[in-house]
């Protein structure tokens, strides 16, 4: 008699888990995929990339652009300091 007894909890916890598994994993994934941005178009993907290029030339060029002027400007403070323009002239 024990035999019937234990084979209908297990045969009902099985066919629970069958049935339940699929929708727990659909809900998990609904719920993970609530806060992902739609996809965007190709489009707009590669005028993206070409902006994030032109930023990247555009941050260089400025960064050369610093650097000459910390070079003037180290030139000019050294004329300054040394009192003395270049050319042997000096400053009234």
């Amino acid at each position: 008699m024990d035999g019937p007894v234990i084979f209908v909890p297990i045969t009902l916890f099985i066919a629970i888990a069958v049935v339940l598994a699929p929708l727990a994993r659909a809900l998990g994934k609904r719920i993970e995929n609530r806060g992902a941005p739609p996809p965007l178009p190709s489009d707009v993907a590669q005028r993206l990339e070409r902006m994030e290029q032109a930023i990247d030339a555009i941050a260089i060029e400025v960064e050369r652009i610093s650097e000459g002027q910390r070079f003037t400007t180290r030139l000019l403070s050294d004329a300054t300091s040394a009192g003395a323009l270049p050319g042997g002239a000096r400053r009234p």
